[in-house]
């Protein structure tokens, strides 16, 4: 702890415990803090502590995703508020009495987390913020840390906040929240100090030898400020042009050997190829093209139902692709490679790596053959995803 201030880590941790921690913000935009917890964790005792020692207005963060899901609308059409704070038509859920008791409240919150947007009243007692998808690394306000912080934590991407006010009825600043965070037995960071945090690259972790089924290679380990792990997989010497496989972690193709799709395949040919040729594989925890694995077993309920990749990712409420390659580009970085050989058959991928500063010398095509199960699949990736595929005569 520093001047008061505790590390990012020590406030998820307390965070993870269902206990709410302290956020500051500086003195060029409210110079306030604010009670922050998990909305998984709002329970009744923690939203009556928020009323009773907090004393401002409770408002739930959520990520755009969440409010595309709820169906939450703007509160007011043209937002003049200094910084931009993005409230919505408050909402009680539909089991909800008066909606402003402490349990009730609580009971909306958590049922934000599960429920359509048909199960809640409008307007009601609870706030909801929609936080901008960049996080504090693009607006630094108390809405984005907290999902940035909800992330951190590995939940739900929604948070409580509530202003802390002091007993004259003025807004308490950093002396004043040292001394509350002492009373109360609370963690207390800085916006700023999240900001850094997210802001770091990627730790190399480990490093191990890996014999395979494909020939022996070297595993590198990265961990990254969102908790995730990913990991390279590399053949020979790190260097530039070398040739680059960079793979999104599909649990169904590449574990269970799913015909939906042809990424147990192309990991496969990857490695083969990277064996025999040097080069790497760059394995990256984002499955589903970024939604995650639950989200992506119900697309394939949609899909079953007739609708293809993009439709059921829309209908859900995600957009068609939410992969990120920025941790591949530092990965990368952190091998001392900037300029590769990339073996994809997406344009976007190319491109993305390059906004992050990887000079892509040539696309290598990397295409499987297609089987009867994921012919539909990969034409929907040709013509709406723009992959370059070859699929004629395919089955």
């Amino acid at each position: 702890m520093m001047n008061g201030f505790d590390s990012i880590e020590e406030a998820v941790d307390d965070l993870k415990r269902g206990r709410p921690i302290i956020v500051c913000d500086d003195e060029n935009r409210e110079n306030e803090g604010d009670l922050v917890l998990l909305a998984e964790h709002a329970t009744p005792e923690m939203i009556n502590f928020m009323i009773t020692y907090g004393k401002g207005l409770v408002c739930v963060p959520v990520s755009p995703t969440i409010a595309t899901r709820l169906e939450l609308r703007p509160m007011t059409d043209v937002n003049t508020d200094p910084h931009g704070t993005a409230f919505t038509i408050s909402i009680d859920h539909e089991d909800a009495k008066t909606g402003i008791s402490a349990a009730e409240r609580a009971m909306t919150i958590q049922r934000m987390l599960t429920d359509g947007p048909k199960q809640f009243k409008r307007p009601g007692h609870i706030f909801p913020l929609i936080a901008n998808e960049g996080g504090v690394r693009v607006r630094r306000g108390h809405t984005e840390a907290g999902i940035d912080l909800a992330r951190l934590a590995g939940s739900a991407e929604a948070a409580v906040i509530c202003e802390i006010i002091l007993e004259d009825g003025t807004m308490a600043r950093v002396d004043d929240l040292v001394t509350y965070k002492a009373e109360h037995d609370l963690k207390m960071i800085t916006i700023d100090a999240l900001v850094r945090y997210l802001e770091r690259p990627v730790r190399r972790e480990a490093e191990v030898l890996l014999p395979t089924t494909h020939g022996a290679f070297r595993m590198l380990g990265y961990t990254t400020p969102d908790a995730k792990e990913h990991v390279t997989v590399l053949s020979g010497e790190a260097e530039d042009g070398m040739l680059v496989r960079v793979h999104s972690e599909c649990l169904t193709g590449d574990v269970f050997g799913s015909k939906r799709c042809d990424c147990g395949p192309q990991l496969d040919a990857a490695l083969d190829r990277i064996e025999q040729e040097g080069g790497a594989v760059l394995y990256l925890r984002q499955e589903g093209r970024g939604i995650g694995l639950m989200a992506k077993l119900k697309a394939y309920e949609l899909q079953e139902q007739g609708l293809d990749t993009v439709e059921a990712n829309h209908a859900l409420g995600f957009a068609a692709d939410l992969r990120d390659y920025a941790v591949a580009a530092a990965m990368l970085q952190d091998l001392g490679v900037t300029k590769i050989r990339l073996m994809t058959n997406n344009p976007d991928k190319q491109q993305a790596l390059e906004t992050y500063g990887i000079t892509v010398l040539e696309r290598v095509p990397h295409e499987v053959p297609a089987s009867l199960e994921n012919h539909q699949y990969l034409k929907t990736k040709q013509t709406k995803l723009g992959h370059l595929l070859d699929l004629e005569g395919g089955k």
